[in-house]
């Protein structure tokens, strides 16, 4: 497609962010008003492992003149590693992708009651007070645990109860099922979607290696969220020059709470010429445009 013959839409862009279906603090269509009012013409909600914020999402959008990508974060695994792989215009209908998320999120609710039962032992929380915290489209996770312990004035806020209780040092921390990277992005992009590695330089010894990642472009992996404040200055002048070899898509988000963190909306944002090229990738599902 020729850039003359690409679908019109308008940045700012801002292409990672969550809802209270996952473990944002706010519905999707005010994730997409506070988006807006921040600027952005162009967002895409990345819940954790589900889809099913997109069309309030996708309705608040149009009202408001934006374009919507919808998208995903997936969750992957490589050996200790947490890696999330941002998912966008993929088939929400494809049944390998359905299958694994059932599978994630199935796993990530049991993980969660270890979790409280454990904390349990020590203080004041049941898993009501856990469940007090969601919605009912919500994935169960460790977010919502903070919530309830802010809630039970056990802890101040999310970022206390995450640097005290639910650090992996006090004892409570229970391991959780997900794929590995490669079989991530393989199933995102065999769903016609474009797999972008999520904050992937967050420290030193948190990157995948660098043979990894070659192995994950090799599979199809489209792009790099390279602006992304938990990204490190060194690792992002790494990642640019392996985005800049591989010709990768680079973007840049918020990677938007609500309140659940401090990051807002358009801190950092992703050119439209990236967007562009998203959309012409994908063949899973089309970007709502307005």
């Amino acid at each position: 497609m020729t850039t003359a013959a690409r679908p019109a839409f308008t940045g700012p862009s801002d292409l990672h962010m969550h809802s209270n279906h996952s473990d944002g603090t706010q519905p999707p269509a005010e994730v997409v008003r506070q988006a807006h009012a921040h600027g952005i013409r162009t967002l895409a909600l990345t819940d954790h492992d589900r889809t099913t914020g997109w069309d309030e999402a996708a309705e608040a959008a149009n009202r408001l003149g934006m374009t919507f990508l919808p998208g995903m974060e997936l969750s992957a695994k490589h050996e200790w590693r947490s890696v999330h792989v941002l998912g966008y215009l993929f088939d929400p209908t494809d049944p390998d992708l359905i299958a694994e998320t059932d599978r994630i999120r199935g796993d990530r609710i049991g993980r969660a009651e270890r979790i409280v039962r454990n904390i349990g032992r020590d203080y004041d929380l049941t898993w009501d007070d856990v469940l007090a915290q969601t919605t009912a489209d919500a994935t169960v996770g460790r977010p919502h645990i903070a919530d309830a312990l802010v809630a039970r004035g056990i802890a101040r806020d999310r970022a206390h109860a995450f640097d005290g209780i639910l650090h992996p040092r006090e004892g409570y921390y229970e391991p959780h099922y997900a794929p590995d990277p490669l079989t991530a992005v393989r199933l995102i992009t065999q769903a016609g979607g474009v797999a972008v590695i999520a904050h992937p330089a967050t420290g030193r010894d948190r990157m995948m290696p660098l043979a990894t990642i070659e192995r994950l472009i090799a599979a199809g992996l489209g792009g790099l969220e390279i602006d992304h404040r938990e990204n490190t200055a060194a690792g992002k002048r790494m990642l640019r020059e392996i985005a800049a070899r591989h010709d990768l898509i680079v973007t840049g988000s918020s990677d938007y709470h609500g309140a659940g963190k401090p990051n807002r909306p358009g801190e950092n944002t992703t050119s439209d010429d990236m967007v562009a090229r998203i959309i012409e990738r994908a063949t899973g599902t089309p970007a709502r445009h307005p």
